[in-house]
């Protein structure tokens, strides 16, 4: 097992190190940059080229030849080495710092819905895999794969305008209400308040495909011949489906596991820019339109990062679901 996970662990490092070329290039030859966004927006007759020229060098985007790019790109990594990721061009503060602050908001969101989405997915998956072609197999197929049609900003409209703008039952959007001074559990209550339509809208969203990888795996192993000799064997249906189908199962899950850390901390881009979430989607999505190359750099190395470590683990838990599995 440490001598896997020390060779999983090189490559990592490799694979690390080919996503940061890849990543930094695709950035830096973006048709456009920060200090072009900042120019368009201010009156271009009060600056003057050399200003102009001296804003690029501030930025460090003066260079834009191959060689120039090049060598950005090592310095840029041997920063990265000493677990420095520059300084953001919106926020001016360092982008471990900007990260940090808003993915507590992301976390607790992701980590709701996913605890949601396998509480709700899991066993809908079960029950429309042990009633074959029933009625209440497809009453769940239908409302699932409505789920997986509809593009997480219509429904998260959808379900802001009927329940906060119509009925008047939840907020709109943000995380507080700002004419209110809550404290303690009042203030706690009020952020439950403002999460729960962003955490319909995603644990719906997501459900569908979590459901239906369970039915599939779960047909599957209902017709291996261990299963039959389970029944044979008169051992109850309930222990035949959670204690032997179920169990092997699970195998297959685990590599959609593998999604599960970078989700984590990756935010919702999408629903965080519907309800207006201050996390760390939202604000990727707000540096990436002011082309941020710092912030957008450390935030593209950090979720590839958490995609590598999730495959880890998610081939490590092979081993725990599976005693046959042996690593080396």
């Amino acid at each position: 097992m440490v001598k896997y996970i020390c060779k999983r662990l090189g490559l990592a490092v490799i694979i690390l190190l080919g996503v940061s070329l890849i990543i930094y290039f695709l950035i830096r030859l973006m048709p456009y940059d920060y200090v072009e966004q900042t120019i368009s927006q201010i009156d271009t007759g009060a600056l003057s080229p050399d200003a102009v020229k001296a804003m690029y060098e501030a930025y460090g985007l003066s260079d834009n030849s191959f060689w120039g790019i090049i060598k950005g790109y090592f310095e840029w990594l041997w920063r990265l080495v000493r677990f420095d990721m520059g300084i953001s061009f919106v926020y001016s503060q360092p982008v471990i710092d900007v990260i940090v602050s808003h993915m507590g908001v992301s976390f607790v969101v992701s980590f709701i819905s996913i605890i949601l989405e396998f509480l709700i997915a899991i066993p809908l998956g079960i029950t429309a895999a042990t009633h074959q072609y029933s009625f209440r197999d497809y009453l769940v197929t239908v409302l699932v794969m409505i789920g997986i049609s509809l593009p997480s900003f219509f429904f998260g409209q959808m379900l802001k305008d009927f329940f906060s703008l119509k009925l008047g039952w939840f907020p709109p959007s943000g995380m507080i209400d700002a004419s209110q001074n809550y404290t303690g559990i009042a203030l706690l209550l009020d952020y439950a308040r403002h999460l729960v339509i962003p955490l319909v809208t995603m644990t719906i969203i997501s459900i569908g495909g979590r459901m239906r990888y369970t039915r599939t795996n779960m047909l599957e192993v209902l017709s291996a011949d261990y299963i039959r000799t389970a029944r044979a064997k008169g051992l109850p249906e309930s222990k035949v489906i959670y204690k032997h189908a179920f169990r092997n199962t699970l195998i297959p899950l685990v590599t959609t596991m593998a999604a599960i850390l970078p989700t984590l901390f990756s935010g919702a881009m999408i629903t965080e820019q519907v309800f207006d979430l201050p996390g760390i989607g939202n604000v990727a999505y707000q540096t990436m339109m002011k082309a941020d190359i710092p912030f957008m750099m450390g935030y593209n190395m950090f979720l590839a990062l958490l995609s590598v470590i999730g495959v880890l683990l998610a081939d490590v838990m092979y081993a725990v679901v599976d005693p046959r599995v042996k690593l080396a």
